[in-house]
């Protein structure tokens, strides 16, 4: 007799009709699919762990100039034991390495063909994985589990607040936290200074607009999505912008006049109203002049370049400095 183990008496005069099924053989029989562990490589079907491997992979830089392929994993054996496992109070898990294929790519000429430069493979090392025991249950820090429980978030996007409770000033501070199906978590938060920031898997923030520059968004892209945009023209130190809703509410440094009737639509230090607006549509006027002091802490939607030598004199998304105002006015031709 085994130690340990207890013993059972049957006094039952009724001899069993079926014999036990094993109960566990469909919790085993599942795992053993998930790992694949005793099929050949080559032969592995396309679920479980191989499924899984094969939905993430290849990995394409952005300039597909590289990429990873996936070729196979190996599970390795258990460093300690099952029963060592329960001793130490430690997971009766196994190393899990996977072979991958680095593809080096380099781009032709005009063709745009791409020619592979290099190739070379490495085991990568990706953890521990726990293993099912023959009881069809899981060690987890020396416990013997059924079941590993797991919270796992509801995909979708969470807004929220502080509810003014941060700040002494009692302002609201927003932020919003995009979960996916898989992946990383994105969290939006602004500052006390209303600037966007991000973090990636909670650690350390970034700004907003580098997630969109990542995502192919150029600077020009960002800029006429989240900002207002102003059309100005400088000839021979004259400044001019365009008529838009962006002038409604601003002042002008001189008389708006009709262009047919010369009738006053503005005065001189007076706001542009919603009404003056219509006005000035309707007068036809396409342009309004501008002071040249407001050039300045203006920025840049495109890069500034000098009509005359081709030079760029300021590129986008910078701030315009009294210096480059100055240069901008003396030149004959429009730079902006």
């Amino acid at each position: 007799m085994a130690e340990g183990l207890r013993v059972r008496k049957d006094f039952g005069k009724i001899p069993p009709i079926l014999a036990i099924p094993n109960l566990i053989e469909i919790q085993k029989r599942s795992f053993e699919r998930f790992l694949q562990e005793k099929t050949p490589l080559d032969q592995r079907e396309d679920n479980g762990l191989q499924g899984a491997f094969n939905s993430v992979f290849p990995i394409v830089d952005y300039n597909e100039t590289a990429s990873i392929e996936f070729i196979d994993y190996i599970i390795a054996d258990p460093k300690y034991d099952l029963r060592e496992c329960l001793e130490k109070g430690i997971n009766y898990a196994a190393p899990l390495k996977i072979r991958v294929k680095l593809n080096l790519w380099e781009k032709g000429g005009d063709s745009g063909e791409k020619r592979l430069k290099e190739s070379r493979e490495q085991e990568v090392y990706l953890g521990e994985l726990p293993l099912m025991t023959e009881t069809g249950t899981f060690v987890i820090n020396g416990v013997e589990r059924v079941v590993v429980s797991q919270l796992h978030r509801s995909p979708g996007i969470l807004f929220s607040h502080d509810k003014g409770k941060s700040q002494a000033g009692g302002k609201v501070i927003f932020s919003a936290r995009i979960i996916p199906a898989r992946g990383s978590w994105f969290d939006f938060e602004f500052d006390t200074k209303d600037t966007l920031y991000v973090r990636i898997d909670r650690r350390k923030k970034l700004h907003a607009t580098i997630i969109l520059k990542a995502l192919g968004h150029t600077e020009e892209q960002i800029l006429r999505t989240y900002y207002p945009i102003e059309e100005i023209k400088t000839k021979a130190g004259s400044v001019t912008r365009s008529v838009s809703n962006v002038l409604i509410g601003l002042r002008v440094f001189k008389n708006i006049l009709a262009p047919k009737s010369k009738e006053v639509l503005v005065k001189e230090g007076g706001r542009i109203t919603k009404s003056a607006f219509k006005k000035m549509e309707a007068a036809g006027i396409r342009e309004i002049p501008m002071a040249t002091e407001e050039l300045v802490d203006r920025v840049t939607l495109a890069d500034i370049i000098d009509p005359e030598t081709g030079e760029v004199m300021l590129e986008s998304n910078e701030k315009l400095t009294e210096e480059i105002v100055e240069k901008i006015l003396s030149l004959k031709t429009s730079a902006l």
